[in-house]
């Protein structure tokens, strides 16, 4: 199943949706495995005409890779992707990656190697390993730090102890919820990858997650932040969706995941 609207064949793509229904590493509730069929299952009801930009969903080049199934091996598996996700990039493509578990973001890290690495989740997934393990997907911001100059995490509530104090390095931002309506996004100058965890939502609007965080953003918030972030931004992907509501993470992700291809599309155009 393509995603809705996803009709350009690889050649003339502007856009390359990837799936990476990655669940290895989930430390609740697994099932993101589903993640990214559930995605384009939910994102049918989806009208093609979008009334905020004037532009319609299929008339914008985009194309479906499909899923890139993983192996036993985390590690030879995000090589793998990472060298995918490149060459579209590397033909000019925006890649939007579908999780699969927050780890399969630090393949997109790698193809778009950008300064700016700017996270909306609940977590703030800076721990180097998690049970020895440091492709976890709590340790995904730890890797990010490996790639990117600059870290922000949007609309984070939780984390150790010895997380938070890593936030008061310069190269960590943290955008508290309540911050959120206040922030603004100000590094057009600089190469910057999106990631959003579903979870960044309160469990309210997105309860189809393994991890899920109380008192977090409004679907609305979500996607006044990926409209800001979109138009410059040089990739992306949402993560974390698994199968375990009835489809109201996976309609949501579906929904931001159209946001960002529409809000870049609109910058390509002036």
């Amino acid at each position: 199943m393509n995603f809705p609207g996803a009709i350009a064949n690889r050649e003339s793509a502007k856009y390359a949706i990837i799936g990476a229904p990655l669940d290895k590493s989930t430390t609740f509730q697994p099932g993101t495995r589903f993640g990214p069929e559930q995605i384009r299952s939910f994102s049918h009801s989806f009208e093609d005409y979008d009334h905020h930009t004037g532009l319609r969903f299929t008339e914008l080049d985009v194309y479906d890779h499909g899923d890139i199934r993983p192996s036993d091996d985390v590690e030879e598996y995000l090589e793998y992707l990472s060298g995918i996700t490149s060459d579209l990039v590397n033909e000019g493509k925006f890649p939007v990656l579908l999780g699969g578990e927050h780890t399969i973001s630090l393949a997109g890290f790698r193809a778009v190697n950008p300064d700016v690495i700017i996270s909306i989740d609940a977590h703030l997934d800076l721990r180097d390993t998690f049970d020895g393990n440091k492709y976890n997907h709590a340790c995904i911001m730890a890797r990010g730090k490996e790639v990117a100059d600059k870290i922000t995490v949007i609309g984070a509530r939780a984390g150790s102890e010895a997380e938070w104090v890593q936030t008061k390095n310069e190269d960590i931002t943290v955008v508290p919820v309540e911050e959120v309506p206040n922030w603004e996004f100000d590094m057009t100058d600089k190469s910057v990858y999106l990631t959003v965890d579903i979870d960044g939502a309160d469990p309210a609007f997105a309860p189809g997650t393994g991890t899920k965080e109380p008192f977090g953003l409004t679907s609305r918030q979500m996607q006044t932040i990926v409209r800001s972030i979109a138009p410059h931004a040089d990739g992306m992907d949402i993560v974390e969706v698994n199968d375990r509501d009835n489809g109201e993470a996976a309609t949501l992700a579906g929904k931001l995941a159209r946001e960002s291809i529409f809000g870049h599309a609109t910058k390509e155009q002036e």
